[in-house]
């Protein structure tokens, strides 16, 4: 009982954090379904296309009613991302747990520090974003990727991306990350059938946990300023990164 309260719990942060963010349930779904709740890295990798998948579905269609989905974009970044998911898939396999983890920090840090530093010139130097295909067929294949290798929606890098490459505004970037995120989570988690077993008193808990979140986090990103939004996100990964390469390289635990 006390593993499936924990499980709900932690699906409430997930849901309300990828509701308001567009991003970052599976940066606190893996980390805290590995380091709390005990489950084996890449069982966690494949739990999190189930949990992040079906919230962001969930909100996604909030989002899209108020107008803050940017159909065309997310259906390039999902139609390039489907074969790269099924080759991150592949890689995942062969992957010992640790790098896995410490692949997944370092990819965080990375986003972060492309937010952080939008933050602070406001902008300058990066020239005016410019809404290419190529850019978006480029932008696709690595989040699918992703998606695959590392078991996550993709959301900490698509939304990054659709703001300082696309220049789409938060809200927008937001409704339009969690669409590709629901679709790159269904692809990754069909190609995994067969080759992983989900503990369903974990799974099916979070999951519930985070739909009825995620419900929230629309109303939340709507009062919030685009640039206390973006901060909130980069210091998330940040924090997140941090205590997951902590852990990974054996500093801590």
């Amino acid at each position: 009982m006390q593993l499936v309260a924990a499980a709900a719990g932690l699906g409430v942060v997930v849901g309300l954090v990828l509701g308001a963010l567009g991003g970052g349930g599976a940066i606190l779904t893996v980390p805290g379904m590995v380091y709390l709740l005990g489950v084996p890295a890449k069982a966690a990798t494949a739990a999190s296309l189930v949990v992040v998948g079906v919230a962001s579905a969930t909100s996604s269609v909030l989002h899209a009613r108020a107008g803050a989905v940017r159909w065309k974009t997310a259906l390039i970044f999902v139609a390039t991302g489907t074969p790269a998911s099924l080759l991150g898939t592949w890689a995942n396999r062969g992957v010992d747990p640790r790098i896995l983890l410490t692949s997944f920090a370092v990819v965080m840090l990375l986003s972060a520090v492309a937010m952080v530093r939008h933050l602070v010139t406001g902008g300058a130097g990066a020239g005016a974003p410019r809404r290419t295909v190529i850019g978006m067929v480029i932008g696709g294949t690595v989040t699918g990727f992703l998606t695959g290798f590392l078991g996550v929606g993709g959301g900490f890098v698509i939304v990054p991306a659709l703001v300082l490459a696309f220049g789409l505004a938060m809200p927008v970037a937001v409704g339009t990350s969690l669409v590709v995120i629901a679709l790159n989570s269904a692809v990754a988690l069909v190609a995994r059938t067969g080759s992983i077993s989900l503990d369903w008193s974990v799974v099916a808990p979070f999951t519930l946990g985070a739909v009825l979140a995620s419900a929230l986090g629309r109303p939340i990103a709507s009062r919030l300023p685009p640039r206390v939004l973006q901060g909130v996100f980069a210091g998330l990964l940040v924090l997140v990164a941090a205590a997951v390469l902590l852990e990974s390289t054996g500093v801590i635990g």
